[in-house]
């Protein structure tokens, strides 16, 4: 399958450049907002507790909250030399047959009474703009591939560009 294929590289072996990478972080705004959040939880939950068990909620679910965070922003896509790279999910760009820029009207589309149930999404809300990527691969079932980004142009055109280099 396209979608669940790597490629090993040996030590010493030289990794292509990037064409394109980016990672799809949260908005600064959502930090405080979820510091402020767990706060009110933990208040909630200690409200008229004695003792350990009056902080023991800020202790838990203040850097619960800050590592959900993180951990939602962490996925990284990038077009490399030989390969689309979203998160830990590799596809081959000989497998890309074209990738469309998508505005949050069409996303929403595409995603919702449009979508195809075996269609491989990541998708972010705080992000608007995706970018289809259509697959032409006879061993792979996923027909396309939808993916966040804050640049769709850009990530359009690289794995465009891509593509029609390793074809």
């Amino acid at each position: 399958m396209a979608s669940s294929g790597t490629t090993a590289t040996g030590v010493g072996a030289a990794r292509p450049a990037a064409r394109h990478t980016e990672r799809l972080t949260v908005p600064l705004w959502m930090w405080p907002v979820a510091v402020l959040v767990a706060g009110v939880l933990a208040a909630e939950i200690g409200l008229g507790a004695p003792g350990l068990r009056t902080w023991m909620p800020y202790a838990v679910l203040l850097p619960l909250a800050l590592a959900g965070l993180w951990r939602l922003g962490r996925i990284r896509v990038a077009v490399t030399g030989d390969e689309f790279q979203v998160d830990d999910a590799r596809l081959p760009l000989r497998a890309v047959s074209r990738a469309i820029a998508l505005d949050g009207a069409t996303r929403r589309e595409l995603l919702g009474p449009s979508a195809d149930p075996l269609a491989f999404v990541v998708q972010r809300p705080w992000i608007a703009e995706a970018v289809q990527v259509v697959l032409d691969d006879p061993d792979d079932i996923t027909p396309y591939w939808v993916v966040s980004t804050r640049r769709p142009d850009a990530l359009a055109r690289a794995l465009n560009e891509a593509a029609a280099a390793a074809r």
